[in-house]
């Protein structure tokens, strides 16, 4: 047996969770999954992101003898997960390209002394034949795959260096690894199992659900607007994460919030390295900070507080998408996932998938993924249903997504999609020339511009045919025969052409329902009128906010005081519980869910002398 903290008066894995991590029982298969490791067994735990994974080796590390080893592909993070483990007693350290040669060598020399409880490393590190030798020569408990779907070459965030891992069978046949991810797919999930080479290892598949996000889907309008609606209205002072397609628009949308009274950073890969970790620094350690980023951030960020997630351009893939919004919410905490989209997304997309580098097969497996990912946006039924089934899994209506809350209006579309077909022909068959959404809309609305007046499209038949629906009506039901394949845009101008699905369309074979745009769907949540930090908070009474207030003031001085994020002193779930039990000593302060015996020992009569202070 591992020599567990010093303080585990109960060695077991229930007795580390309830002394170490402060909490009472575990959630769904967290305890089997301990159990198999613990045991020497291999395990591949597909779990969403908040769903406690990490507990699922760090346990099984302080049970059994020796160094667990994760391996993560997130060398700017590895110091923050250090420290979060340290903040509970857990003795940890990484070893990775920021760390000075001697430093790296005392890391070496805690392992090899058996002084450490996990070591964190990026896959590059791993496989190179002098970390192999080190890691033969040290007692190893386990070995942890985080990110494991980095290994698909499908999926959505494939990284060639986990490829390697597959040396781990080879290397170290004896000690048990375990592969973990929040997104995968049964073909990645697959994947994973074969690359990792654990044809052996037990599968634990919990459901991907997060009743606690709330998924929202607006038609874009002046998205930036949107934006700050949502924030304004909805999460006032709280973090956030705002995802953008380029460079040049997290840039501008950071500066535009910023000018809108917002504290907001932008990330992307051009920024320079120093730039890009302070900014993740702060986010991780300040509070109510928006940060504007590519797909380049966010994965494996362990920032419990992060209210809401937006995407101001549509995500290329469900498990993208799945996986970003996931960043939203993970202490359990009523959180939002909002998205614009418009017909524009489409069309780039489509172009970027043709245009781009790559196999036929890969383009193929892209304008899969896109499908699908168009799929989730124009459905008129509960999107949580839609998300979970892609992975795979069942349910019902959630009663907390935008389709839910504000059911759609569905109109028989038919005869407008005939028309706009029959303008798209007419215009290739009888001019010879193909257009984008604008033109061919002018064209159906017979709204004279210059270029109609020179291609003379006031003589075609289809001309002012589709005088019954506004340009706004036309673009929305355009957006959906594109999702739907009876449309296409090809080529780099994004030119219309009738879609693989056309043919029943024109013929009257098959009925076109269509979603009418709703309105923006707003949270059904009470805030209170003061704004500021509340979500977490929701359900105190007002005097009750006010000792949140005073309890979260307090905890961003103490992370301020110790250089670490402030839910690392306690998390906004942990403040709310503290409250609502109202403990009156140090003993009824230990039975509240997230303090533990080093937080207790450590805060314990700081917190009562808050609550005493404020009472």
């Amino acid at each position: 047996m591992h020599s567990a903290p010093a303080d585990t008066a109960d060695p077991t894995a229930l007795g580390i969770l309830s002394t170490v991590f402060g909490y009472e029982s575990f959630r769904g298969d967290q305890q089997a999954i301990i159990e198999q490791v613990a045991g020497g067994g291999d395990a591949i735990v597909l779990m969403p992101t908040g769903g406690g994974k990490s507990l699922c080796y760090q346990i099984p590390a302080l049970l059994r003898e020796g160094t667990g080893i994760v391996i993560s592909p997130l060398i700017a993070l590895m110091s923050d997960q250090v420290a979060a483990l340290d903040a509970v007693g857990i003795r940890a350290a990484y070893l990775n390209s920021t760390l000075e040669p001697y430093e790296a060598q005392a890391v070496e020399q805690q392992l090899l002394a058996g002084d450490l409880d996990l070591l964190y490393m990026a896959p590059e590190r791993l496989v190179l034949p002098r970390t192999l030798d080190l890691l033969s020569r040290a007692r190893l408990s386990l070995v942890a795959i985080d990110e494991a779907h980095c290994v698909s070459q499908w999926g959505h965030d494939f990284r060639p260096d986990y490829l390697g891992l597959s040396v781990l069978a080879e290397a170290f046949p004896g000690t048990p690894r375990i592969a973990l991810t929040a997104t995968a797919t049964e073909a990645t999930h697959r994947e994973i199992t074969e690359r990792l080479r654990m044809p052996a290892a037990e599968h634990f598949v919990a459901s991907f659900d997060r009743p606690n996000i709330q998924y929202r889907i607006d038609p874009k309008d002046r998205a930036r607007d949107q934006l700050l609606r949502l924030i304004r209205s909805e999460h006032p002072g709280e973090a956030g994460i705002v995802y953008c397609l380029s460079r040049k628009s997290v840039e501008q949308t950071a500066a535009w919030l910023e000018g809108q009274g917002v504290a907001a950073l932008p990330y992307h890969a051009g920024l320079d390295a120093r730039v890009r970790q302070e900014h993740q620094e702060r986010f991780l350690r300040e509070d109510g900070l928006v940060i504007v980023a590519t797909i380049a951030f966010g994965m494996g960020i362990d920032k419990p507080d992060v209210r809401f997630v937006a995407h101001l351009d549509l995500p290329k893939s469900i498990e993208g998408y799945y996986q970003e919004t996931g960043r939203a919410g993970r202490d359990g905490q009523p959180s939002t996932a909002w998205m614009a989209y418009g017909l524009g997304d489409v069309v780039s997309q489509r172009r970027f998938i043709d245009g781009g580098e790559g196999s036929e097969q890969f383009k193929r497996n892209a304008r899969s993924h896109l499908d699908a990912m168009l799929a989730l946006c124009e459905t008129v039924t509960c999107r949580r249903v839609q998300l979970l089934r892609y992975f795979g899994q069942d349910s019902t209506p959630c009663g907390n997504c935008d389709i839910c809350l504000n059911p759609p209006t569905t109109w028989d579309a038919t005869v407008p999609a005939q028309k706009l077909l029959s303008a798209l022909i007419r215009l290739d068959r009888e001019r010879g020339q193909t257009f984008g959404a604008g033109h061919v809309i002018d064209v159906l609305l017979g709204r004279e511009s210059e270029r109609s007046r020179q291609s003379r499209h006031e003589q075609l038949s289809v001309w002012g045919i589709g005088t019954e629906l506004s340009e706004k009506e036309w673009r929305t039901a355009l957006r959906q025969l594109l999702a739907r394949g009876i449309v296409e845009a090809v080529g780099d101008f994004g030119v219309l052409v009738p879609g693989p699905q056309a043919g029943p369309v024109l013929r009257g074979e098959v009925t076109v329902e269509l979603a009418v745009d709703r309105s923006p769907t707003k949270a059904p949540r009470q805030r209170r009128s003061g704004g500021g930090p509340s979500r977490a908070a929701a359900s105190l009474e007002p005097a009750q906010q006010e000792v949140f207030d005073a309890l979260r003031s307090w905890r961003s001085g103490v992370a301020k005081e110790k250089q670490i994020a402030p839910y690392m002193v306690f998390s906004d779930a942990t403040l709310v519980g503290i409250i609502e039990q109202r403990p009156t000593s140090v003993d009824q302060l230990g039975l509240v869910s997230g303090v533990g015996a080093k937080k207790l020992a450590e805060y314990g009569e700081a917190v009562l002398e808050v609550l005493g202070t404020d009472h």
